[in-house]
Protein backbone atom coordinates (compact mmCIF):
# COMPACT_ATOMS: atom_id res chain seq x y z
CA UNK A 1 0.00 0.00 0.00
CA UNK A 2 1.08 3.38 -0.90
CA UNK A 3 1.13 6.51 1.69
CA UNK A 4 -0.48 9.56 0.82
CA UNK A 5 0.05 12.44 3.34
CA UNK A 6 -2.36 15.28 3.71
CA UNK A 7 -0.81 18.62 4.31
CA UNK A 8 0.54 22.02 3.63
CA UNK A 9 3.78 21.85 1.28
CA UNK A 10 5.08 24.85 2.43
CA UNK A 11 5.85 23.65 5.93
CA UNK A 12 9.30 22.84 6.14
CA UNK A 13 8.69 19.84 9.54
CA UNK A 14 5.88 18.72 7.09
CA UNK A 15 8.07 18.34 3.85
CA UNK A 16 10.87 16.77 6.01
CA UNK A 17 8.25 13.92 6.79
CA UNK A 18 7.42 13.00 3.91
CA UNK A 19 10.76 12.81 1.91
CA UNK A 20 12.35 10.97 4.72
CA UNK A 21 9.73 8.93 4.92
CA UNK A 22 9.53 8.28 0.90
CA UNK A 23 13.11 7.29 1.08
CA UNK A 24 12.45 4.36 3.67
CA UNK A 25 9.56 2.34 2.28
CA UNK A 26 10.61 2.26 -1.31
CA UNK A 27 9.51 0.84 -3.91
CA UNK A 28 6.38 1.95 -2.46
CA UNK A 29 5.22 5.19 -3.51
CA UNK A 30 4.58 8.40 -0.54
CA UNK A 31 2.06 11.12 -2.74
CA UNK A 32 1.40 14.52 -1.06
CA UNK A 33 -1.97 15.72 -1.00
CA UNK A 34 -2.00 19.54 -0.61
CA UNK A 35 -3.80 22.67 -1.27
CA UNK A 36 -0.18 25.06 -0.62
CA UNK A 37 2.59 24.78 -2.74
CA UNK A 38 4.04 28.62 -2.78
CA UNK A 39 2.93 32.16 -1.25
CA UNK A 40 2.39 34.39 0.95
CA UNK A 41 6.47 34.72 0.61
CA UNK A 42 7.09 31.48 1.76
CA UNK A 43 9.60 30.17 0.00
CA UNK A 44 8.68 27.02 -2.50
CA UNK A 45 9.72 23.78 -0.81
CA UNK A 46 8.45 21.48 -3.48
CA UNK A 47 11.01 19.41 -6.02
CA UNK A 48 10.22 17.76 -9.24
CA UNK A 49 11.08 14.69 -7.93
CA UNK A 50 8.44 15.03 -5.40
CA UNK A 51 4.67 13.34 -6.52
CA UNK A 52 2.29 16.19 -5.89
CA UNK A 53 -1.55 15.80 -6.01
CA UNK A 54 -3.74 18.39 -5.95
CA UNK A 55 -6.30 18.83 -3.16
CA UNK A 56 -7.25 22.43 -5.39
CA UNK A 57 -4.57 24.60 -5.11
CA UNK A 58 -5.12 28.11 -3.34
CA UNK A 59 -1.69 29.77 -3.23
CA UNK A 60 -3.63 32.08 -5.91
CA UNK A 61 -5.99 33.37 -3.63
CA UNK A 62 -4.09 34.42 -1.05
CA UNK A 63 -2.04 37.45 0.33
CA UNK A 64 1.12 38.42 -0.97
CA UNK A 65 2.75 38.44 2.23
CA UNK A 66 2.03 37.20 6.14
CA UNK A 67 0.40 39.01 8.87
CA UNK A 68 -2.08 38.49 11.24
CA UNK A 69 -5.20 39.75 8.27
CA UNK A 70 -3.71 37.28 6.12
CA UNK A 71 -3.51 34.07 7.86
CA UNK A 72 -7.62 35.62 8.77
CA UNK A 73 -7.78 35.81 5.47
CA UNK A 74 -6.53 32.23 4.35
CA UNK A 75 -8.91 30.87 6.93
CA UNK A 76 -11.34 31.97 5.08
CA UNK A 77 -10.77 30.66 1.67
CA UNK A 78 -10.24 27.26 3.31
CA UNK A 79 -13.88 27.78 5.14
CA UNK A 80 -15.11 28.62 1.74
CA UNK A 81 -13.38 25.75 -0.43
CA UNK A 82 -14.12 22.95 1.75
CA UNK A 83 -16.76 21.14 0.58
CA UNK A 84 -14.53 21.01 -2.91
CA UNK A 85 -11.82 19.72 -0.80
CA UNK A 86 -13.87 16.75 0.70
CA UNK A 87 -14.89 15.96 -2.58
CA UNK A 88 -11.43 16.00 -3.84
CA UNK A 89 -10.03 13.53 -1.03
CA UNK A 90 -13.06 11.36 -1.86
CA UNK A 91 -12.03 11.26 -5.58
CA UNK A 92 -8.35 10.32 -4.88
CA UNK A 93 -9.79 7.89 -2.33
CA UNK A 94 -11.99 6.07 -4.68
CA UNK A 95 -9.18 6.36 -7.83
CA UNK A 96 -6.84 4.59 -4.89
CA UNK A 97 -8.73 2.51 -2.40
CA UNK A 98 -5.36 0.44 -1.45
CA UNK A 99 -3.31 3.58 0.22
CA UNK A 100 -2.81 4.89 3.96
CA UNK A 101 -3.75 8.42 4.50
CA UNK A 102 -1.93 10.24 7.05
CA UNK A 103 -3.09 14.35 7.79
CA UNK A 104 -0.92 16.29 9.19
CA UNK A 105 -2.11 18.88 11.15
CA UNK A 106 -5.71 19.32 12.55
CA UNK A 107 -7.17 21.56 9.37
CA UNK A 108 -6.16 18.17 7.32
CA UNK A 109 -7.27 15.69 9.91
CA UNK A 110 -11.03 17.58 9.78
CA UNK A 111 -10.32 17.30 6.01
CA UNK A 112 -10.48 13.58 5.98
CA UNK A 113 -13.10 13.27 9.03
CA UNK A 114 -15.42 14.97 6.65
CA UNK A 115 -14.27 12.82 3.44
CA UNK A 116 -15.12 9.96 6.12
CA UNK A 117 -11.83 8.18 5.04
CA UNK A 118 -9.45 5.87 7.23
CA UNK A 119 -6.37 8.26 8.46
CA UNK A 120 -2.95 8.68 10.92
CA UNK A 121 -2.97 12.28 12.50
CA UNK A 122 -0.22 14.47 13.34
CA UNK A 123 -1.67 17.62 14.82
CA UNK A 124 1.07 20.43 15.27
CA UNK A 125 1.69 22.11 18.56
CA UNK A 126 -0.52 25.26 18.97
CA UNK A 127 -3.34 23.30 17.71
CA UNK A 128 -4.08 21.41 21.04
CA UNK A 129 -2.06 23.15 23.61
CA UNK A 130 -3.70 27.03 22.85
CA UNK A 131 -6.80 26.99 20.57
CA UNK A 132 -9.04 25.06 22.28
CA UNK A 133 -8.90 27.17 25.39
CA UNK A 134 -9.71 30.41 23.12
CA UNK A 135 -12.37 28.81 21.02
CA UNK A 136 -15.28 26.66 21.96
CA UNK A 137 -16.14 25.74 17.77
CA UNK A 138 -12.55 25.07 17.42
CA UNK A 139 -12.63 22.70 20.09
CA UNK A 140 -15.61 21.27 19.56
CA UNK A 141 -14.09 20.35 15.57
CA UNK A 142 -10.83 19.62 16.99
CA UNK A 143 -11.88 16.93 19.41
CA UNK A 144 -14.02 15.26 16.52
CA UNK A 145 -11.23 15.10 14.29
CA UNK A 146 -9.18 13.27 16.68
CA UNK A 147 -11.75 10.77 17.62
CA UNK A 148 -12.04 10.16 13.39
CA UNK A 149 -8.29 9.26 13.50
CA UNK A 150 -6.99 5.62 13.55
CA UNK A 151 -4.06 6.78 15.20
CA UNK A 152 -2.74 10.16 16.80
CA UNK A 153 1.14 10.86 16.71
CA UNK A 154 2.61 13.99 18.48
CA UNK A 155 5.92 15.37 19.18
CA UNK A 156 5.46 15.75 23.04
CA UNK A 157 4.18 14.46 26.13
CA UNK A 158 2.36 17.90 26.56
CA UNK A 159 0.31 17.05 23.75
CA UNK A 160 -0.11 13.83 24.66
CA UNK A 161 -2.00 14.33 27.84
CA UNK A 162 -3.80 17.75 26.35
CA UNK A 163 -5.79 15.47 23.73
CA UNK A 164 -5.92 13.02 26.48
CA UNK A 165 -7.58 15.36 28.71
CA UNK A 166 -10.06 17.16 25.74
CA UNK A 167 -10.70 14.11 23.63
CA UNK A 168 -9.88 10.86 25.86
CA UNK A 169 -7.89 9.79 22.67
CA UNK A 170 -4.42 8.28 23.34
CA UNK A 171 -1.35 9.59 21.68
CA UNK A 172 2.05 7.87 20.93
CA UNK A 173 4.70 10.38 21.61
CA UNK A 174 7.21 10.28 18.23
CA UNK A 175 9.62 13.16 17.62
CA UNK A 176 9.25 14.64 14.07
CA UNK A 177 13.39 14.82 14.34
CA UNK A 178 15.66 16.52 12.75
CA UNK A 179 18.50 16.06 9.57
CA UNK A 180 21.35 14.97 11.92
CA UNK A 181 22.85 14.09 8.38
CA UNK A 182 22.92 17.58 7.16
CA UNK A 183 24.14 18.92 10.47
CA UNK A 184 26.89 16.77 10.17
CA UNK A 185 27.85 17.75 6.73
CA UNK A 186 27.45 21.45 6.88
CA UNK A 187 30.92 23.11 7.27
CA UNK A 188 30.44 26.50 9.03
CA UNK A 189 33.62 27.42 8.02
CA UNK A 190 34.92 29.07 11.22
CA UNK A 191 36.54 28.01 14.32
CA UNK A 192 35.53 30.65 17.05
CA UNK A 193 31.71 30.59 17.87
CA UNK A 194 30.66 34.55 18.13
CA UNK A 195 27.14 34.97 17.71
CA UNK A 196 23.86 35.39 19.35
CA UNK A 197 20.77 33.98 17.69
CA UNK A 198 16.72 34.47 18.03
CA UNK A 199 15.80 31.31 16.21
CA UNK A 200 11.87 31.17 16.46
CA UNK A 201 9.31 32.58 14.29
CA UNK A 202 8.52 36.79 14.59
CA UNK A 203 5.42 36.55 16.28
CA UNK A 204 4.50 38.11 19.71
CA UNK A 205 4.29 34.57 21.32
CA UNK A 206 7.95 34.09 20.91
CA UNK A 207 8.89 37.42 22.90
CA UNK A 208 11.32 38.77 20.90
CA UNK A 209 11.03 41.97 22.86
CA UNK A 210 12.04 40.68 25.60
CA UNK A 211 15.25 39.53 24.49
CA UNK A 212 15.95 42.74 23.00
CA UNK A 213 15.02 44.40 26.72
CA UNK A 214 17.17 42.27 28.91
CA UNK A 215 20.08 42.21 26.60
CA UNK A 216 19.54 46.35 26.34
CA UNK A 217 20.14 45.81 30.29
CA UNK A 218 23.64 44.00 30.05
CA UNK A 219 26.76 45.48 30.09
CA UNK A 220 28.31 44.55 26.83
CA UNK A 221 24.77 44.70 25.13
CA UNK A 222 25.81 42.63 22.42
CA UNK A 223 24.28 42.47 18.84
CA UNK A 224 21.84 39.54 18.13
CA UNK A 225 21.20 38.05 14.99
CA UNK A 226 17.36 37.16 14.37
CA UNK A 227 16.19 34.72 11.66
CA UNK A 228 12.52 33.53 11.36
CA UNK A 229 10.79 30.66 9.24
CA UNK A 230 7.26 32.95 9.78
CA UNK A 231 6.00 36.04 10.54
CA UNK A 232 3.72 38.87 10.85
CA UNK A 233 4.34 42.10 9.03
CA UNK A 234 3.43 44.57 11.38
CA UNK A 235 5.30 42.76 14.30
CA UNK A 236 8.47 42.58 12.24
CA UNK A 237 7.76 46.86 11.95
CA UNK A 238 7.69 46.92 15.52
CA UNK A 239 10.67 44.78 16.38
CA UNK A 240 13.06 46.47 13.77
CA UNK A 241 12.09 49.73 15.63
CA UNK A 242 13.39 48.81 18.96
CA UNK A 243 16.44 46.77 17.27
CA UNK A 244 20.31 48.84 17.62
CA UNK A 245 21.96 49.35 15.14
CA UNK A 246 24.01 46.17 15.01
CA UNK A 247 21.33 43.99 15.47
CA UNK A 248 20.57 41.65 12.16
CA UNK A 249 17.25 41.07 10.45
CA UNK A 250 18.10 38.13 8.67
CA UNK A 251 14.37 36.80 7.76
CA UNK A 252 14.14 33.33 6.45
CA UNK A 253 17.04 30.73 5.90
CA UNK A 254 17.59 27.75 3.66
CA UNK A 255 18.38 24.74 5.86
CA UNK A 256 22.21 24.51 5.24
CA UNK A 257 22.71 28.34 6.01
CA UNK A 258 20.80 28.15 9.01
CA UNK A 259 22.81 25.15 10.44
CA UNK A 260 26.29 27.49 9.04
CA UNK A 261 24.85 30.11 11.52
CA UNK A 262 23.72 28.22 14.40
CA UNK A 263 27.50 26.32 13.79
CA UNK A 264 28.96 29.75 14.58
CA UNK A 265 26.76 30.79 17.37
CA UNK A 266 27.68 30.37 20.83
CA UNK A 267 24.00 31.32 22.16
CA UNK A 268 20.63 30.75 20.90
CA UNK A 269 17.34 31.72 22.14
CA UNK A 270 14.11 30.47 22.50
CA UNK A 271 11.48 32.18 24.74
CA UNK A 272 7.67 31.52 23.77
CA UNK A 273 4.73 32.02 25.99
CA UNK A 274 4.21 28.23 25.00
CA UNK A 275 6.20 24.86 23.71
CA UNK A 276 5.22 21.73 22.59
CA UNK A 277 8.64 20.25 21.15
CA UNK A 278 10.77 22.78 19.29
CA UNK A 279 12.50 21.78 16.30
CA UNK A 280 14.51 24.57 16.24
CA UNK A 281 15.89 24.15 19.61
CA UNK A 282 17.26 20.74 18.98
CA UNK A 283 18.79 21.78 15.46
CA UNK A 284 20.44 23.82 17.39
CA UNK A 285 21.67 21.82 20.32
CA UNK A 286 23.16 19.46 17.39
CA UNK A 287 24.85 22.50 16.11
CA UNK A 288 26.96 23.07 19.69
CA UNK A 289 25.05 26.17 20.41
CA UNK A 290 23.72 26.59 24.00
CA UNK A 291 20.09 27.18 23.96
CA UNK A 292 18.47 29.66 25.89
CA UNK A 293 15.42 28.51 27.06
CA UNK A 294 12.31 29.27 29.79
CA UNK A 295 11.19 26.18 31.93
CA UNK A 296 8.95 23.42 29.64
CA UNK A 297 7.59 20.29 30.11
CA UNK A 298 9.40 19.05 26.86
CA UNK A 299 13.52 19.69 28.68
CA UNK A 300 12.29 17.32 30.96
CA UNK A 301 12.28 14.18 28.69
CA UNK A 302 15.11 15.49 26.59
CA UNK A 303 18.43 12.79 27.01
CA UNK A 304 20.92 14.26 29.72
CA UNK A 305 23.60 15.12 26.88
CA UNK A 306 21.11 17.78 25.30
CA UNK A 307 19.94 19.10 28.48
CA UNK A 308 23.81 19.82 29.30
CA UNK A 309 23.46 22.55 26.55
CA UNK A 310 20.63 24.47 27.76
CA UNK A 311 20.45 27.25 30.03
CA UNK A 312 16.82 27.98 31.86
CA UNK A 313 16.17 31.56 32.11
CA UNK A 314 14.24 33.05 34.93
CA UNK A 315 11.87 36.37 32.72
CA UNK A 316 11.47 38.04 35.84
CA UNK A 317 15.47 38.50 36.67
CA UNK A 318 16.50 41.80 34.64
CA UNK A 319 19.97 40.14 34.02
CA UNK A 320 18.97 36.69 32.42
CA UNK A 321 20.29 37.72 29.15
CA UNK A 322 23.87 38.50 30.45
CA UNK A 323 23.92 35.33 32.95
CA UNK A 324 22.63 33.23 29.75
CA UNK A 325 25.50 34.84 27.60
CA UNK A 326 28.00 33.71 30.59
CA UNK A 327 27.08 30.35 31.01
CA UNK A 328 27.01 30.02 27.08
CA UNK A 329 30.38 30.90 26.30
CA UNK A 330 31.19 27.67 29.54
CA UNK A 331 29.02 25.29 27.69
CA UNK A 332 30.30 25.81 24.15
CA UNK A 333 33.83 25.70 24.80
CA UNK A 334 33.28 21.69 25.47
CA UNK A 335 31.77 19.93 21.93
CA UNK A 336 28.76 18.72 21.52
CA UNK A 337 28.70 14.81 20.70
CA UNK A 338 25.08 13.33 20.60
CA UNK A 339 24.45 10.33 22.43
CA UNK A 340 22.84 7.20 21.20
CA UNK A 341 19.49 7.69 23.09
CA UNK A 342 19.58 11.37 21.89
CA UNK A 343 20.29 9.99 17.87
CA UNK A 344 17.49 7.52 18.81
CA UNK A 345 15.05 9.92 19.76
CA UNK A 346 15.68 13.27 17.54
CA UNK A 347 17.85 11.70 14.76
CA UNK A 348 14.70 11.69 11.54
CA UNK A 349 16.03 9.24 9.94
CA UNK A 350 15.47 6.89 12.96
CA UNK A 351 12.10 8.62 14.00
CA UNK A 352 10.69 7.94 10.84
CA UNK A 353 11.57 4.37 10.06
CA UNK A 354 9.58 4.23 14.01
CA UNK A 355 6.66 5.71 11.71
CA UNK A 356 7.19 3.70 8.96
CA UNK A 357 6.99 0.47 11.23
CA UNK A 358 4.34 1.38 13.78
CA UNK A 359 1.44 2.90 11.46
CA UNK A 360 2.52 2.26 7.57
CA UNK A 361 2.45 -1.83 7.85
CA UNK A 362 -0.28 -2.58 5.25
CA UNK A 363 -1.09 -5.29 7.42
CA UNK A 364 -2.48 -2.79 9.92
CA UNK A 365 -4.92 -1.45 7.12
CA UNK A 366 -6.37 -4.65 5.56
Amino acid sequence: MDVVIIGNARCFHTMDWYREVAGIIKPRKVIFLTDLIESESHEKLVKESDIIADLYNIDWLLLKNQSNFGNIWRNIIKLLIIPVQIWKVRRFQEKNPHVIFHAITIYYMFLCWLAGIKFIGTPQGSEILERPDFSKWYKYFAIKSLHAASYITVDSVSMQKKIKEISGEDAAVIQNGIDVAEITDTDSGVTVRNKIISIRGMYPLYRLEEIIKSRNNSNDKPPISFFYPYWDDVYVGYMKSIFSERDLDIGRLAKKDMYTLMKSSYLAISIPLSDSSPRSVYEAIFCGCCVAVTPNLFIDSLPDCMKSRLYIVDLQDLNWFEKAVVKAKVITSIPYIPSEEALNVFDQARSMKLVCDLYYDPQKWN
